[in-house]
């Protein structure tokens, strides 16, 4: 039966396996993806089940079992391994008196937790009896999975939830200078002064030749060796063979910048197809929305329950002032002081709500998934970011000029009556949300296609090593030219002291014949 008849005959789930075994070989992959954040769920689960829909035998070690099970997926649940942080961790307050460092004791505190809590598992220690074509890891905040990775002598994939972190670069060869590109932790965009460089430059040093090694590196490696038991090379080096990153971002977002062939861009790998019907409640409330509705969500780990009272007094006395409808997820039962234009919800469908006509302002604390989706639908954002990269995703929406920042510290009645005016007043930050989504979305392939393609390509070609650049071997001062630089400076330096040595020697030589001219006309 000719190719286009089947496909008109079968289920689209079988399609995809008659692709699959027609173009490339159905292979067994293990993903791993240790971290219990549900975004960063919510950014691979539906990567791993195109994988397992494309005939690919897939087993998925992570927080969040497919219920009911997916065909072609065995999940190794590791659910409830890893408590989460108490929610007195992640209020506004306490994010809010983080400084950097704090911060980054508390996100190497959490790895630390997540490798001593999986890695003795029993249904992950089973796994290295098993054998795979091509391991996914998760690129994030710990490396002591690497030597797990290793053990199985299979090319490997990082999959980055966020965008590529300073210490990743390296490891592909891949460019990351600091007079331009922002640091993950920043809150710069692309173009900087002398002192955001400066400072910029300082962060990224920071983290990739120091805090790395000292809160990831080291210490992901003890773990690993205890649980283990086996010898390994190096974490770097281990992370160095790695056949490709996926990165969940776009060049619309987070500005153009270089990148090695082995480094893939797929921001918006998380978005759906299509949309759903929203709740009759919600839908009613957004419909009969006649100036339009605000859509406010702070993310799903920071409990909106924790925003202090003054701060909360301020959101509800700036709502009651405007003529639009606020949805706002709120997760305990009631509002005090909640006004009649103010609708709460626990929780709420928030791409399908981004999608519903009526949306004029998305409110959010400027998370990754949930600013991809702004862009994607087109709605102006207020950021509020809290902490990690969420100050760099709202000032790269600030630079296309679809949303504004509203600092934490500056949340007052006034403040945020300006924010949202600033957007609702001015059709121009519409104009630029539906223009940056018309760029964001116009792609040769979208991003689900160019993840399957490439993470196939691997298999392929078994671990794609033609992909690897000659930089990501150099040692650090090669690759900054270092000794070239040293050399041609030595060069300048001896032609800059020939040319002072006949200098002298010619002055020393008029001045001598000088001196024995004028002896002789004295003698005279």
């Amino acid at each position: 039966m000719p190719l286009l008849q089947m496909k008109a005959a079968l289920p689209l789930s079988v399609i995809f396996i008659v692709l699959c075994i027609s173009f490339a070989k159905c292979s067994r992959i293990l993903a791993i993806f240790p971290y219990v954040g549900k975004s960063h769920h919510n950014a691979f689960g539906p990567y791993v089940k195109q994988l397992a829909a494309r005939g690919h035998e897939v087993v998925l070690v992570s927080h969040f079992p497919e219920d009911p099970p997916f065909p072609n997926l065995t999940d190794i649940s590791i659910q409830g391994s890893v408590a989460l942080p108490p929610a007195e961790s992640l209020s506004f307050q306490n994010l809010q008196s983080r400084g950097i460092l704090k911060n980054i004791v508390f996100f190497r505190e959490l790895a630390q937790i997540h490798c001593e809590s999986i890695l003795p598992l029993p249904q992950v220690q089973q796994l290295r009896n098993q054998t795979f074509d091509l391991i996914i890891v998760e690129q994030f905040n710990t490396e002591c999975f690497l030597p797990l990775v290793h053990s199985f002598e299979a090319p490997f994939v990082f999959f980055s939830t966020t965008m590529l972190v300073p210490w990743s670069n390296e490891r592909t060869g891949n460019p990351d200078n600091p007079s331009y590109i922002p640091n993950l932790f920043s809150s710069y965009n692309d173009r900087m002064n002398f002192l955001e460089r400066l400072d910029n430059t300082f962060q990224t040093l920071l983290f990739a030749w120091i805090l790395y090694p000292i809160f990831s590196n080291r210490p992901g490696r003890f773990t690993a060796e205890k649980y283990l038991q086996v010898s390994f090379p190096p974490l770097d080096e281990i992370a160095k063979r790695g056949s490709l990153v996926l990165v969940n971002t776009h060049y619309t977002i987070n500005r153009p910048r270089p990148l090695v062939p082995a480094v893939i861009e797929i921001g918006g790998i998380h978005i759906p197809k299509s949309t759903k019907n929203l709740p009759k409640d919600i839908d009613d409330f957004l419909n009969g929305a006649e100036h339009g509705a605000i859509y406010f969500c702070m993310g799903s780990m920071i409990r909106a329950e924790t925003l202090p009272a003054d701060k909360r007094d301020a959101f509800l006395q700036a709502f009651a002032e405007l003529p639009q409808r606020v949805l706002w997820k709120w997760e305990n039962d009631s509002l005090p002081g909640r006004p009649h234009n103010v609708k709460i919800a626990k929780w709420l469908p928030q791409f399908d709500v981004l999608n519903h006509p009526n949306i004029r302002v998305f409110m959010s604390h400027g998370g990754l998934l949930g600013t991809i989706e702004a862009v994607h639908v087109g709605v102006p954002m207020v950021g509020i970011p809290m902490y990690g990269d969420q100050n760099l995703n709202i000032k790269m929406v600030e630079t296309a000029g679809m949303g504004v920042m509203l600092h934490y510290s500056d949340i007052t009645k006034d403040n945020v009556l300006k924010a949202l005016k600033t957007i609702l007043d001015n059709s121009s930050y519409m104009e630029n949300a539906k223009r940056t989504s018309r760029i964001f979305r116009d792609r040769p392939m979208s991003p689900m296609d160019t993840a399957i393609y490439w993470t196939e390509y691997v298999i392929r070609h078994r671990g794609a090593p033609h992909l690897r650049t000659a930089g990501a071997d150099l040692p650090l001062y090669q690759y900054l030219l270092l000794d070239v630089i040293a050399v041609l400076l030595a060069g300048v330096l001896a032609v800059l002291f020939i040319i002072y040595f006949i200098l002298k020697k010619f002055v020393a030589f008029v001045r001598g014949g000088a001196k024995t001219t004028s002896k002789s006309k004295k003698q005279q």
